[in-house]
Order: structure tokens, then C-alpha cells, then sequence
């Protein structure tokens, strides 16, 4: 029973047992509160022990209680549906407004009623795109993607020439202005130069930021319009423009020139591939690589159009709204932001590329400060409200948590989503301090057990291949010796292994790919020791040869 009944069903009533022995009669009253919230059974309980009853009267005295309570509360019930049927005749309620709410309530408690949910925009787009990368119009698509892809590519091109061209006029400026200081010039004179060049070079920035913003937005407007368009006229088997809007035509594509834009030089990779099988009775196979390349390789897209590039592309464009997603591990520092390291470098690959499913890199990672902000100030009241400021270990860390709301903690993770790399789906931005640059982490170090959790995630969500920096680091230095590779290496081996062989609780055994990537400049002599250490850690199916008996 709801205790927000109305004020007739609500109240306090006697509850009056008789009880006679021999000769003797007692009269038990007890004041109960309706509607009664607790447990009959319960006070039923409390009564016999309270005024110490006799225990031959406990079976009535529990039928009576029963029977006292169910009476009582249909009465109040009776008294307060003949109130509201007195307001309805009396016309103190509103009849039509009463139906209304009647009606609502029916059709959001009452499946068979209420009206189907309807999709949205995003939605309706994502069904629509899936059905035409499956078709013979995929091929029209990548390639309107890839002209897009070099249009932007261009402007990118020719804000950074215009940069380079504003610092270097304005380097040669302060080394006049640096060779008069003392003679005609003063400090004054040259703070006030530096003001000015920094004025001139974030107008200058801040206009092709708002030219590049403006480009990806018509870009998506029309991109999707067209693809609304072209599935609409598909669906119309009497329409003879549709050949002509999927026909491929090559001199439409815009090959890059040698001299005209950025193109990132393919190094020569590493590669070895393993099969695996893991599991105590009911094992699983997963597909285990070890690579040499840049973690960013995996997201940018080349600007000459080649058919192995674009057999990638289609094969990341078709498992986008698929249950076969692709992630990658990013390490980043403890600030939501795209301004320095491997953070700004993954930005501008993205920005190369307008993402025309999901919201910009920049928008994400707003919406994810926000989240952080909002979780932040959750943990922090929780932690108040059970510990308050009693423990001053408790007390030190709520502070130095409140001086840094927006930054994330050590092997805490965000998410990122994106349409618009290369073979790349989500991309989990790692939390890593400067000890990961030591030797001496174990399993349970913040970043271990942040791999664990974004294992998981992709257990939860579809994604089957993940790519992971080996070594914990994206760059090589010099106290990262090839024993200290090796440790790292051995550390992350098993403790991957682990954590794949709890993925079959996580998920029921699916098969997946994990990526070991480590830094470009490692020699090929620890590449290979890396190697032959892998199939040592983890259980390497062997190839069974059958020769022909004569």
C-alpha cells in the first residue's frame, strides 16, 4: 500500500482484542497507523512479545489482526471513492481534464495502447546508410567521402602555409626589433610587439578555425541529403537517374599532387599474427598481432586513392553500425583537452576528415568535460555524506579532487566516437601518469587496470578489435632499455591474457583481435624477441601437415 493515499484512508485507528480465560476477560487495544506500511506478520510479533500473550492465542490473534487491518483499509478506500465520485457530480473536478489524465496514464502503463517510439534523425540515417554501403552505391559513397576528405585536407594545407608564413614574417620583425633593444628601443617597445604578433596570429588562427567549421557543416548537410536522396530513388525501381547517381566515375576522384598537400609516408611495418585458443573446458579462439607502427597509422586516411586504402575504408564504413566495431587505445594525460601530445595529433587527423554520423572531436570531448564535471560532484557529496571530515587521508584527497573538477584520474578512461577514420571506430583515451615510464608497475597499476576496463567495455559493446600500446607508451626514451621492454612486455602479455579469459564470462566466448602495437623506433632485433615471447605467454595453435601415404 502507497503511503501517499488520500486523507480519508489515512489516519489512526484502534485495534481492540478480546481474550478470555476461565473466569478472566482482557481487552488488548493497540493504535494503528493506516494505511499500515509494516509487515503483519511482523507486528503480529511484536504484539505477542510485547504484552506477553499466551501462545494459544497466537493463531486467532493473528487471524483477527488480518482480518482487523484488511477491513479497515477497503473502508477508507470505499470512503475516499465516494469523496471523489461526490467532486466529479459536484463539478469541483473537471470531467474532461480527469479523462485526459485517465487516458494518459493508460497509454503509458498499457503497451498494447501507447504509441510506437519514433526514431530519430540519427537513427533513420544510420538505417538508411547501412543498406547503402551493402550496395552496388558504396563505392559512390567512398569516393564523395574522399573528395570531401581532400577538400578539407586543401584548407588544412593552406592554413598552415598561411601560419608559417605569418610566424616566419614575424620572427624576422623581432629579430630587428631584438638587434635595436638598448639602442633606440626598449623592453616596453618589444613586450608590446609580441602582443600585437600573438593578437595577429590568434585572428588569423581563429578565421580558418571558423572557415574549417563552416566547410564540415555544408559538407554534412549535403552529404546527407544526397544519401537520404539516393536511397529514397533506389527504393523506386521507375527512376532512370539512378545508374547515372551510382555510377563510378573516376575522373571525378581527386588524386592528391606530390607537391599540393600533406601526405603521411608509410614506413616500413613489423607484423607477426597469431591464433590462440583460451579457456578452461569450453575454449575460445582469438586472432593476437604483433605490430611496429604509430598508433595514429590506424586512423589517417591517405590522400592517394588506392584500391588496398580503399578496401580498408569499406571494410570500416560497412562494420560501422555492425556488432564488429573497432577500438584503439590513446595515453593521454589527466586534462579533457586536444592541446599538446598525442591528443593534438589525434585531433588533427580528425579534423581532417568530416565525420558526418557523429558530433566533431571537440564537440565530444565538451560533453564528456561536462559528464566529468557532473560525476565529479556526485563522488564528492557521496564521499561527504559517508565519511564527512573525519579522516583527514579522506579529507586531503576531497580537496586536491575539488582543485581539479575537470580532470579525470589515473587509469580512468573516456570514449570517443568517429565515422571518419581510416579503420577506426572508437578510440579510449587512457589515463597515464609518468610512472608507466618506470619499471617498476605490477597488475594492479592504475593503467593495468584501466586496460581491463576498457576490455570489458568492448566486451559490452560490440567492439572485436582493439589495438593496445605494448610497451604502455606511444614514444621510446632513453631509460626504456630492451630488459625493460622486455618486463613491460611480459606484464602486459599476461595480464591481457587474464583478462581475455574472463572475457567469456563477460561475453559467452566471442571471437576477437587484439592488436599489440609498440613505437616505430625499436630496433627489429627486440621486435623479434617480443615475438618469439608472445606464443611462451599465450597458448599458439600449431598447424597439423597431412602428407598423402603411397
Amino acid at each position: 500500500m502507497k503511503p501517499n493515499r488520500g486523507k480519508t484512508c489515512a489516519g489512526e485507528r484502534d485495534y481492540v482484542y478480546m481474550l478470555s480465560a476461565g473466569n478472566q476477560h482482557f481487552v488488548l487495544t493497540v493504535p494503528l497507523k493506516f494505511p499500515v506500511q509494516e509487515n503483519i506478520s511482523h507486528l503480529h510479533g511484536r504484539l505477542m512479545l510485547l504484552h506477553n500473550l499466551p501462545c494459544f492465542v497466537e493463531n486467532d490473534l493473528k487471524q483477527s489482526l488480518n482480518k482487523f487491518i484488511e477491513d479497515e483499509t477497503i473502508k477508507g478506500y470505499d470512503r475516499e471513492a465516494e469523496m471523489a465520485l461526490e467532486a466529479v457530480k459536484s463539478g469541483e473536478v473537471d470531467i474532461n481534464q480527469l479523462a485526459e489524465t485517465w487516458a494518459k496514464a493508460y497509454k503509458e502503463t498499457t503497451l498494447e495502447y501507447a504509441k510506437p517510439e519514433e526514431n530519430s534523425w540519427d537513427e533513420d540515417f544510420a538505417d538508411v546508410y547501412h543498406d547503402l554501403i551493402h550496395s552496388p552505391a558504396s563505392e559512390t559513397l567512398l569516393n564523395l567521402e574522399h573528395n570531401y576528405f581532400v577538400s578539407i585536407s586543401e584548407l588544412i594545407s593552406e592554413r598552415d602555409v598561411e601560419l608559417k608564413k605569418l610566424q616566419e614574417r614575424q620572427g624576422a620583425e623581432m629579430d630587428k626589433v631584438m638587434q635595436e633593444l638598448g639602442k633606440s628601443l626598449t623592453d616596453q617597445d618589444v613586450n608590446s610587439l609580441a602582443a600585437r604578433h600573438f593578437e595577429s596570429q590568434q585572428d588569423l588562427e581563429n578565421k580558418w578555425t571558423n572557415e574549417l567549421k563552416q566547410s564540415t557543416a555544408i559538407q554534412k548537410q549535403e552529404y546527407q541529403e544526397w544519401v537520404i536522396k539516393l536511397h529514397h530513388d533506389l527504393k523506386n525501381p521507375n527512376n532512370s537517374s539512378i545508374s547515372d547517381e551510382i555510377k563510378v566515375q573516376p575522373s571525378q576522384l581527386r588524386d592528391s599532387v606530390e607537391g599540393n598537400g600533406r601526405i603521411y609516408e608509410e614506413q616500413s611495418l613489423l607484423e607477426e599474427s597469431f591464433t590462440i585458443h583460451l579457456g578452461a573446458q569450453l575454449k575460445t579462439m582469438h586472432n593476437l598481432r604483433l605490430l611496429r607502427a604509430d598508433m595514429l597509422d590506424f586512423c589517417k586516411h591517405k590522400r592517394n586513392h588506392r584500391n588496398g586504402v580503399k578496401l580498408h575504408r569499406l571494410q570500416t564504413a560497412m562494420s560501422l553500425y555492425s556488432t564488429s566495431l573497432c577500438g584503439l587505445v590513446l595515453l593521454v594525460d589527466n586534462r579533457i583537452s586536444s592541446y599538446s601530445g598525442i591528443k593534438r595529433d589525434f585531433a588533427t587527423v580528425c579534423q581532417e576528415c568530416t565525420d558526418f554520423h557523429f558530433p566533431g572531436i571537440q564537440e565530444q570531448l565538451e560533453i564528456v568535460q561536462k559528464v566529468v564535471l557532473k560525476a565529479r560532484a556526485q563522488r564528492s557529496n557521496k564521499a561527504k555524506r559517508h565519511h564527512g571530515n573525519k579522516d583527514s587521508g579522506i579529507e586531503d584527497k576531497s580537496k586536491n579532487t575539488e582543485r581539479n573538477q575537470s580532470n579525470i584520474l589515473q587509469g580512468e578512461f573516456y570514449i570517443t566516437r568517429h565515422s571518419n577514420l581510416s579503420e577506426i571506430h572508437v578510440a579510449f583515451h587512457l589515463c597515464v601518469d609518468d610512472n608507466v615510464r618506470s619499471g617498476n608497475i605490477t597488475a594492479r597499476d592504475p593503467a593495468i587496470m584501466g586496460l581491463r576496463n576498457i576490455l570489458k567495455v568492448c566486451c559490452t559493446h560490440d567492439i572485436t578489435t582493439i589495438s593496445i600500446p605494448l610497451l604502455l607508451v606511444h614514444d621510446m626514451s632513453e631509460e626504456m632499455t630492451i630488459p625493460w621492454c622486455l618486463k613491460r612486455a611480459e606484464l602486459v602479455f599476461k595480464c591481457v591474457k587474464g583478462f581475455m579469459m574472463e572475457m567469456a564470462s563477460w561475453d559467452g566466448g566471442i571471437s576477437r583481435t587484439v592488436q599489440f602495437l609498440v613505437p616505430q623506433t625499436i630496433s627489429e632485433e627486440l621486435f623479434y624477441q617480443l615475438s618469439n615471447m608472445l606464443p611462451q605467454i599465450f597458448r599458439v595453435s600449431s598447424t597439423l601437415t597431412l602428407t598423402s601415404k603411397h
